[in-house]
């Protein structure tokens, strides 16, 4: 028997339900993945389940992924979707366990958006796009505060997570590491967000943190930022396995290489993620509007509407700069951001021209072919 309530732990709310339930029809129903694994996935479904004694809750199954569905091959962690059969009946639980097929994808809220790494050089593989977790309404965006903050990360994590929905909170980790951690500098770059140090080992700002967490909560970073300790604090258990950092560069190690969400003791869901080498902007013009807003805003006051803030007369940006209010390193992140994210926008831009040109190459071609059979049929 279907119980949505079932499906609460797992992100299931009055609201998910307005915008979700019209969109299933008898065949299906809805369910949340937990973790991707190649074709399949985790998902949660609203049947009952005792995995204790004293304990009930949402059964786990795991679900196909049709690779020939382009919609379905998008699977995130965190997507809310349609859960059927290949039978196309109403599933029963005897089926989901089973036959568990993901039917589509239902629209996500908010998405985490950074740009594909890959290992190929031509402009189709560097024009893609990579989903990191779905459905989020909080971004931790975890940094090491044991040694020099990084702050141009910290920008650039705080402009994908501006561009997706969510509400980001910067984190510095480790605070019981740090000789001298200030948490001004941090503040200064991130506009809008919460910035506040914690100690998952010593348990130092958790029970602050603790309440900023609001529905779906993903956790961002790079490997050795903490990410996976700081999860399990929140859990309350070792879930998530954990590893320290090269002592020579304090770089981390991929400990987490699945993104997994998991329900929180004190309501709503944690999704941990892999350490990011690398976070690429993807479409991110309104995240990084949101990151450096003052710039914007001295931007506006510029004379001309399309100064460069290079050296044009009247320009309020460089006058901000002469004067101190704006950091020229601030100015320098904004710069370099944006024009990363306008060369990926045109990279795109190619990528969508060549597969239209393409497409018709391809209906040239054909029309060409059957010209010439039709031409040979008349002789």
């Amino acid at each position: 028997m279907v119980d949505l309530d079932l499906l609460v732990p797992y992100g299931w709310t009055p609201s998910v339900a307005t915008d979700y339930l019209p969109l299933l029809d008898d065949s299906v129903i809805p369910a949340r993945v937990l973790r991707m694994d190649r074709s399949e996935c985790d998902v949660a479904v609203p049947f009952a389940t005792t995995r204790l004694p004293d304990q009930a809750g949402a059964r786990i199954v795991r679900a196909r992924c049709p690779r020939s569905d382009s919609e379905v091959s998008g699977l995130c962690t965190g997507d809310w979707v349609a859960l059927g059969s290949d039978s196309g009946a109403l599933p029963d639980t005897h089926r989901l366990l089973n036959d568990a097929v993901v039917r589509h994808v239902l629209p996500r809220r908010t998405a985490i958006v950074r740009a594909a790494v890959s290992g190929h050089s031509d402009a189709r593989a560097r024009s893609a796009s990579q989903v990191l977790a779905a459905n989020v309404d909080t971004v931790l965006l975890c940094s090491p505060g044991d040694g020099d903050v990084d702050l141009g990360r910290i920008e650039r994590m705080l402009a994908l997570a501006w561009e997706s929905g969510a509400q980001p909170v910067v984190v510095l980790t480790k605070a019981d590491l740090a000789d001298d951690l200030s948490l001004d500098p941090v503040r200064a770059v991130a506009p809008g967000a919460t910035v506040v140090a914690v100690s998952a080992s010593t348990g130092f700002g958790m029970e602050v943190l603790t309440a900023l967490l609001d529905g779906t909560v993903a956790l961002i970073g790079a490997s050795g930022a903490g990410k996976s300790t700081l999860a399990n604090a929140l859990l309350g258990a070792d879930v998530f396995a954990t590893n320290a950092v090269r002592e020579g560069d304090k770089r981390g190690r991929h400990t987490t290489v699945h993104r997994e969400l998991r329900p929180l003791p004190g309501g709503g869901t944690l999704i941990d993620t892999p350490g990011l080498r690398s976070i690429g902007l993807w479409d991110a013009a309104q995240g990084l509007e949101r990151t450096f807003s003052e710039v914007e805003s001295l931007a506006a006051q510029c004379r001309f509407g399309d100064c460069t803030h290079i050296g044009e007369p009247g320009c309020a940006v460089l006058a901000a700069i002469e004067s101190g209010e704006l950091p020229q390193r601030r100015l320098d992140s904004f710069r370099k951001l944006t024009r990363e994210n306008e060369w990926m926008a045109a990279r795109t831009d190619s990528r969508a021209r060549a597969e239209r040109e393409k497409q018709w190459r391809d209906i040239s071609k054909e029309q060409r072919r059957m010209y010439r059979q039709r031409q040979g049929g008349r002789r």
